[in-house]
């Protein structure tokens, strides 16, 4: 059978996804679709709205045929380190290709972008460390950077401001680092952009979008337009049973408590916590009741705040630059659900896999990047704070891969 590789979050599952799905069967005219998706904490620093195996359910119903999880040690990564976990699995799952959405749409450009940044690479770099001297973010440096050696290119190349096209370069230059023989392809993000509202079309609608009417107080039926029904089902039930959708403001009075019993000294060696960032954490929690007025007060021109959550969620987590450092790429594959297709796929390379299949987790638990999953996986319930939501501490050890007829 010839499988195909999606590197999802599904935060949650929406028409868009449905339209990546399908395009994604039709362009690689592959038997299998795995999609490689984060657990309960995300690239961007923040809870996922509903658990992994809510969402894992939702891609399944959808007409994915494998979901495996992206250890947390990936999933919270910056892009570069996300996209080498994800195309690492992939590879390792034996896809003969992958798709990635994106802005571009043209393959064609972000093979040139990547020789481009290879072929100027030392340039590139003193170009990076220069724009980060200048008291500007990384994203930004990159971007200047980027600008800066690109301008004298005739050749068609991505823009690199675009998060969709940050992804999928990343997504290449991992592919090529691992020297992997996958294939990628891109298909082009329709009417939604990532960080658009939802009001902005009548089918299509971003995550982000999606999750901001909620997050205000909408109901259910405000979103239903913009998701496949067995994903409304999946939050419809959700929000029965657990009360309300995981965000950071729900999870900020653990965060607190987290920050303030430690101190500066401790919160420097967690993951990611640089240049002082420790100090500004702790004073802000001192004194701010509300997860956004807490941001407030910690946001800079050095760090975005997708970089300052992503240190918030080691903090909670308690990922420290120790253990980053030990972590070179994945270290098991582990499904949490799939259908009858994906489970004859699976049973089809079991022999060749180079990696451990880990479905029962009490068998592999010595691992050190699934004893990280399994932490963040309970956290991640606690943070909910409801009577529901405690009895799902635990459940990575109760909940096998989940096979759909």
């Amino acid at each position: 059978m010839k499988a195909t590789g999606i590197v999802v979050e599904y935060n949650p599952f929406h028409n868009g996804h449905l339209h990546h799905l399908q395009q994604t069967r039709i362009k690689t005219n592959s038997d299998i679709v795995i999609a490689v998706m984060s657990g309960n904490f995300l690239q961007r620093g923040e809870p996922a709205l509903v658990d992994k195996w809510t969402r894992s359910k939702m891609a399944i119903a959808a007409g994915v045929d494998l979901v495996i999880e992206l250890p947390y040690a990936f999933a919270t990564a910056q892009a570069s380190d996300f996209a080498k976990g994800a195309i690492f699995l992939l590879d390792a799952l034996k896809c003969h290709s992958f798709c990635f959405g994106s802005e571009e749409g043209s393959l064609e450009a972000f093979q040139q972008t990547y020789n481009l940044l290879l072929t100027n690479n030392e340039e590139y770099n003193t170009a990076i460390a220069g724009y980060m001297k200048k008291g500007l973010s990384y994203p930004k440096a990159l971007n200047e950077a980027y600008h800066e050696i690109s301008k004298n290119t005739n050749v068609r190349l991505v823009d690199l401001s675009k998060p969709n096209n940050i992804l999928g370069y990343h997504y290449i230059q991992a592919a090529n680092l691992l020297n992997s023989k996958i294939q990628p392809e891109t298909i082009q993000r329709v009417v939604a952009n990532y960080h658009d509202d939802a009001s902005n079309s009548e089918t299509i609608a971003s995550a982000t979008g999606i999750r901001k009417l909620l997050f205000e107080g909408q109901k259910l039926s405000a979103v239903d337009a913009y998701m496949p029904n067995k994903s409304l089902e999946g939050l419809i039930e959700w929000e029965s049973f657990h009360g309300s959708f995981a965000s950071w403001e729900k999870f900020y009075p653990t965060l607190r408590l987290l920050i303030l019993r430690s101190s500066p000294e401790k919160l420097a060696q967690i993951a990611e916590i640089t240049e002082g960032m420790e100090n500004a954490i702790w004073k802000a929690a001192r004194t701010h009741t509300s997860f956004q007025s807490f941001m407030k007060q910690i946001k800079s021109k050095r760090f975005t705040w997708t970089r300052i959550q992503r240190m918030l969620t080691h903090i909670y987590t308690d990922f420290t630059w120790s253990q980053l450092r030990e972590i070179d790429a994945p270290t098991y594959i582990r499904p949490l659900a799939m259908n009858k297709k994906g489970q004859a796929y699976l049973q089809s390379i079991k022999k060749d896999l180079q990696l451990p299949l880990i479905s029962r987790v009490a068998a592999s638990k010595k691992d050190k990047q699934l004893q990280l999953d399994i932490k963040a996986a309970d956290l991640y319930y606690l943070g909910l704070q409801t009577s529901s939501s405690q009895h799902m501490v635990g459940s990575d050890f109760r909940i096998a891969p989940i096979i759909f007829e």
